[in-house]
Protein backbone atom coordinates (compact mmCIF):
# COMPACT_ATOMS: atom_id res chain seq x y z
CA UNK A 1 0.00 0.00 0.00
CA UNK A 2 3.21 2.43 0.73
CA UNK A 3 4.08 1.95 -3.08
CA UNK A 4 1.05 2.69 -4.86
CA UNK A 5 0.41 5.98 -2.17
CA UNK A 6 4.16 7.20 -2.72
CA UNK A 7 3.43 7.06 -6.74
CA UNK A 8 0.02 9.37 -6.16
CA UNK A 9 1.85 12.01 -4.32
CA UNK A 10 4.96 12.04 -6.45
CA UNK A 11 3.05 12.22 -9.37
CA UNK A 12 0.79 15.43 -7.93
CA UNK A 13 3.91 16.58 -6.90
CA UNK A 14 4.91 16.72 -10.70
CA UNK A 15 1.79 17.93 -12.04
CA UNK A 16 1.92 20.86 -9.72
CA UNK A 17 5.04 21.21 -10.48
CA UNK A 18 3.80 21.60 -14.36
CA UNK A 19 1.44 23.96 -13.45
CA UNK A 20 3.45 26.29 -11.72
CA UNK A 21 5.87 26.50 -14.44
CA UNK A 22 2.99 26.94 -16.87
CA UNK A 23 1.89 29.58 -15.08
CA UNK A 24 5.46 31.54 -15.04
CA UNK A 25 5.35 30.42 -18.81
CA UNK A 26 2.18 32.37 -19.71
CA UNK A 27 3.10 35.42 -17.50
CA UNK A 28 6.50 35.84 -19.66
CA UNK A 29 4.82 35.36 -22.84
CA UNK A 30 1.89 38.02 -22.00
CA UNK A 31 5.43 40.34 -20.83
CA UNK A 32 6.63 39.32 -24.16
CA UNK A 33 3.37 40.09 -26.33
CA UNK A 34 3.27 44.02 -24.84
CA UNK A 35 6.87 44.60 -25.53
CA UNK A 36 6.66 43.28 -29.13
CA UNK A 37 3.38 45.42 -29.36
CA UNK A 38 5.06 48.36 -27.98
CA UNK A 39 7.80 48.33 -30.28
CA UNK A 40 5.69 47.83 -32.98
CA UNK A 41 4.22 51.45 -32.28
CA UNK A 42 7.74 52.68 -31.96
CA UNK A 43 8.47 51.32 -35.03
CA UNK A 44 5.67 52.66 -37.06
CA UNK A 45 6.03 56.26 -35.54
CA UNK A 46 9.83 56.21 -36.56
CA UNK A 47 8.88 55.06 -39.92
CA UNK A 48 6.62 58.33 -40.40
CA UNK A 49 8.78 60.41 -38.84
CA UNK A 50 11.60 59.62 -41.60
CA UNK A 51 8.69 59.90 -43.56
CA UNK A 52 7.66 62.88 -42.97
CA UNK A 53 11.40 64.13 -42.70
CA UNK A 54 12.03 63.15 -46.42
CA UNK A 55 9.47 64.68 -47.73
CA UNK A 56 11.15 68.02 -48.06
CA UNK A 57 14.54 66.68 -48.82
CA UNK A 58 13.06 64.51 -52.10
CA UNK A 59 11.17 67.70 -53.47
CA UNK A 60 14.57 69.84 -52.65
CA UNK A 61 16.37 67.48 -55.15
CA UNK A 62 13.63 66.87 -57.29
CA UNK A 63 13.82 70.77 -58.08
CA UNK A 64 17.45 70.78 -57.63
CA UNK A 65 17.68 68.51 -60.74
CA UNK A 66 15.02 70.46 -63.04
CA UNK A 67 17.51 73.22 -62.77
CA UNK A 68 20.55 71.54 -63.93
Amino acid sequence: MFWPMLAVVLAFCGIAVLGVLAARVLVEVRRLARQVSESSLRITRAAEDLERAATPLAQQTSNTMRQD
